[in-house]
């Protein structure tokens, strides 16, 4: 990309892509357009396709800015196969002028009159904002022309997998998940956790070895996309990750026949499908930035989750003792359970779904940045930016990194940024609030009310890349969806039993020592607690029951070690229970109860005189006796 002029670097040339976005900081490298010094007809926006291209239009936006308005208003567009003689777009005998912009933000389509083969393409500012200055973001539009003689005209990367690489619309996407189905019938299964306020169904596609049960020991696993409508990548990832996993499970990938017969995997491929549907009809470049993000009531459903940080942290500041503030399975506050409450049913209806399985890890999927940012989202005193680590900080970025390594592009370090920040330098991994506060996440939600732990991939630069790129953005990210899942199998796992019965014992607390976040058991009694590599006391307790104390190594291969815990009733538990049954008292529970009443008689009566003697101590002291 070259121009005839900028003001300076931050609005150069290669700021010229269409829905780039600015800094907050005017003046900075990284602003929101190509900007021209001179305001004159003779300024001009190059682009060279290398190779012979059929052109067919532009997309012209104008300057992404909270502190100025620019855009142009009118223009020309040239064409040349040398950048030396160009000839400019004709409509009919006269030189065509297409029609710009009329706000910074949305972008207008102009098509070419004929469309024109070249190799070089310019836009001709005419006319533009009068309050303003030539700047624009632009999206050219063409198809390659292959020619014998074109050195370039080799095959294009893309992707060796068979799969179905487009935008699927609701029908579509339904019509695929059947396809997938019935491709596999014995490892998937499609059930639907609710509606969208338009009444689209939320649809998930289980993969597994026994679909619809959750077997006992066996991690539960969750991607969902399409939180943000207009953010379609994820979207197709997830249709080409379940039909990817179908076709290699039948093919006997050992990779995934593993994965599929020790997990549980649950694809939510479209979060907000209202949104979706908004911004598929204007497709994948006039969609813009925002259209489409949010639910067809105006909600950021990235914002609608309850906001449990600050209760945790309220909670902290006001305890005398830290330790007994709960740190895990914090309750839904109540103002947010009000019918009146601004709670996007979709939003209710993941909350829901987290709540009834037992999730282990999971993946948020969005897309118009290259980055994995890990909890916590909110900061403390709703600071803009700050630090704001979990107790399990140093796994969240071990989750990150293992995404961000294995991308393609992320790992590219001769990448081009893909707005204003420079994520490289962090490794392409970010804690959510050192990059910006969200209140309400979906991540700091699952983290605190459940036991899943979540990160933030942004997929690409582009949240609606074209039809075109999706094979290479499938490559980009398969083995990072693949090896993220995997991930799933780290740290320790086991059942908590009642010694007797041998029965699971469901919502035991684990706690690990040294990590200020417990968890607790399923249903079936088993649990899953993600670790690091290391050695870790771990103390599990129920309710009725005496705690129970293991030491457990976690090793550095990719599975997990089995601590399993039995724990005993302790006898008022017992007691109650036989009472409850109207059953006789064992006569050894008797003799255990009655020792435990005259144990806890004995320190009674010690601490009474233990006071008794303080009291009688202070009475007795001269100074008592002090007018």
């Amino acid at each position: 990309i070259q121009a005839s002029s900028y003001q300076r670097t931050g609005l150069g040339p290669h700021r010229g892509r269409l829905n780039i976005q600015s800094g907050i900081e005017d003046g900075d490298l990284y602003d929101g357009a190509w900007c021209a010094e001179y305001k004159d007809r003779h300024q001009w926006l190059e682009v060279d396709a290398i190779h012979l291209t059929l052109f067919t239009g532009v997309i012209l936006q104008g300057r992404n800015s909270i502190w100025s308005w620019d855009w142009v208003e009118t223009y020309k567009v040239q064409l040349s196969n040398d950048s030396v003689t160009w000839h400019t777009s004709m409509n009919g005998t006269q030189e065509a002028i297409f029609e710009g912009n009329q706000n910074p933000e949305t972008p207008v389509l102009g098509l070419l009159p004929v469309p024109t083969v070249a190799r070089f393409i310019r836009i001709n500012p005419q006319t533009w904002y009068s309050n303003g200055t030539i700047c624009l973001r632009a999206e050219i539009l063409g198809c390659r022309v292959h020619e014998p003689s074109d050195i370039y005209s080799e095959h294009e990367s893309g992707s060796k997998d068979a799969l179905d690489f487009r935008h699927h619309n609701y029908k579509e996407m339904r019509k695929l998940m059947k396809s997938v189905t019935e491709e596999c019938p014995d490892i998937t299964r499609i059930y639907t956790i609710g509606k969208s306020y338009m009444g689209l169904k939320l649809y998930v596609m289980e993969i597994s070895d026994n679909p619809g049960k959750h077997e006992l020991g066996e991690p539960e696993f969750r991607y969902v996309a399409g939180m943000h409508g207009n953010e379609a990548l994820g979207r197709e990832l997830v249709l080409n990750l379940m039909q990817y996993m179908c076709k290699e499970y039948k093919r006997g990938n050992q990779r995934i026949v593993r994965l599929v017969t020790e997990t549980r995997i649950h694809l939510l491929p479209s979060m907000n499908p209202d949104g979706y549907e908004e911004a598929y009809v204007k497709g994948s470049e006039l969609a813009g930035w925002a259209e489409g993000r949010y639910s067809f009531e105006g909600i950021d459903l990235n914002h609608n989750f309850p906001d449990l940080n600050n209760i945790m942290w309220d909670a902290q500041e006001k305890a005398a003792d830290q330790s007994k503030v709960p740190n895990h399975y914090i309750p839904i506050p109540e103002y947010y359970t009000k019918e009146d409450a601004t709670v996007a049913p979709e939003t209710r209806a993941v909350i829901s779904w987290m709540q009834d399985v037992p999730f282990v890890l999971s993946a948020n999927l969005h897309g118009g940045e290259l980055v994995v940012t890990y909890p916590f989202d909110c900061t403390r005193d709703w600071a803009p930016q700050e630090d704001t680590p979990t107790a399990d900080n140093a796994y969240f970025r071990w989750l990150a990194s293992v995404y961000a390594s294995t991308h393609l592009v992320m790992a590219n370090p001769d990448r081009r940024i893909c707005h204003y920040e420079d994520f490289q330098s962090h490794n392409n991994i970010i804690n959510g609030g050192a990059w910006h506060t969200v209140p309400g996440s979906m991540n700091d939600f699952s983290y605190l009310h459940t036991n899943c732990f979540e990160v933030t991939v942004e997929l690409s630069c582009d949240k609606f890349p074209h039809v075109s790129e999706l094979p290479i953005e499938w490559e980009n990210n398969k083995e990072s969806l693949l090896v993220y899942m995997e991930q799933v199998h780290r740290g320790i796992k086991g059942v908590v039993r009642d010694k007797l019965t041998k029965k699971g014992i469901a919502d035991a607390i684990i706690k690990v020592e040294d990590h200020d976040h417990d968890i607790r058991s399923a249903a079936d009694g088993d649990y899953w607690r993600l670790l690091n590599p290391g050695e870790y006391k771990v103390i599990v307790w129920a309710v009725g029951y005496f705690p129970a104390m293991r030491r457990c190594n976690v090793g550095m291969e990719p599975n997990p070690t089995i601590c399993d815990f039995t724990l005993n009733k302790t006898p008022i538990q017992r007691l109650k229970e036989i009472r409850a049954k109207g059953g006789k008292i064992p006569q050894d529970l008797q003799l255990r109860i009655r020792a435990l009443r005259l144990r806890k008689l004995r320190a009674s009566t010690k601490a009474i005189n233990r006071r008794r003697e303080n009291q009688m101590r202070r009475a007795q002291s001269p100074q008592a006796w002090k007018v």
